[in-house]
């Protein structure tokens, strides 16, 4: 047996689900449920989601975090996911990389969430090396000072998932629906997003280039294998309620209504 044979003995497995085009609440339904209900490892890749979705944390307020009026007039959905994190507008130039893992998977890591997100910096540094000043800033990952990557994460009694929504590219416009977040981080320093944003693609050659790269990083951490979607949604369905819910116009509407009395 060769040494490389030797340490994938001791890997644990981490089962590896490759999509595209999925839609974004179809993809958190997904990992909520693989989250509360398996006993695997996973990594998901999803390239892209099928239309401009608004997407914010378990504890939002669409008031404070955005425009209202616009959304409202534009039909932009707007999803609240179970994890925490800031507010995101995701589309088909984003790439979503997503880690569910028991808490025993990785040896020596804390099942807390600045560990994670640590261990994930180092992952994503190796996995950018030579592309870029990549830095984990705060709880954002960031080539140089300008966020090209946004986290996530729920920790539960034996688990945990860490997801992040990477702006390979963007339309700015559609940053217009965002408010400028009341807490943002320190190196933001106020600026507005196109001076905050970057491009994933001004930096890396390829989207396949990053992928690929990525699930050979987490090699050094797991046995990878990759698995078909087709073989969770034939599983018996979960009888758990999602959390995270796409929120109805007239729950926005109420939400505007309440903003303009409190003007």
């Amino acid at each position: 047996m060769t040494l490389a044979q030797a340490r994938n003995v001791v890997l644990p497995c981490m089962k590896l689900l490759r999509m595209s085009a999925v839609p974004i609440l179809e993809q958190l339904h997904l990992e909520e449920r693989l989250l509360r209900t398996s006993v695997d490892n996973w990594c998901i890749v999803n390239d892209r989601t099928n239309r401009p979705t608004i997407v914010m944390g378990v504890s939002g307020r669409p008031s404070e975090l955005i425009e209202l009026k616009s959304v409202l007039r534009d039909q932009i959905p707007v999803i609240k996911r179970f994890t925490g994190g800031g507010t995101v507008i995701v589309d088909d130039g984003t790439v979503f990389i997503s880690f569910i893992c028991n808490k025993n998977a990785i040896p020596g890591l804390q099942p807390y969430p600045h560990p994670i997100m640590s261990w994930t910096g180092q992952l994503y540094s190796e996995v950018l090396r030579g592309f870029g000043d990549f830095h984990l800033r705060e709880n954002d990952y960031a080539f140089n000072s300008h966020k090209f990557g946004g986290n996530a994460q729920s920790i539960i009694k034996e688990r945990w998932i860490h997801h992040t929504s990477f702006l390979w590219d963007y339309d700015i416009k559609n940053m217009e629906y965002l408010k400028l977040p009341t807490r943002a981080p320190k190196y933001r320093s106020a600026r507005p997003h196109v001076d905050f944003l970057c491009r994933m693609k001004e930096y890396v050659p390829s989207k396949s280039t990053f992928i690929e790269r990525t699930i050979k990083s987490l090699g050094s951490y797991f046995l990878v294998k990759p698995f078909d979607l087709d073989d969770i949604t034939t599983e018996p369905p979960c009888t758990l309620p999602h959390s995270t819910k796409l929120l109805s116009r007239q729950e926005l509407e109420d939400a505007y209504s309440s903003q303009c009395e409190n003007l």
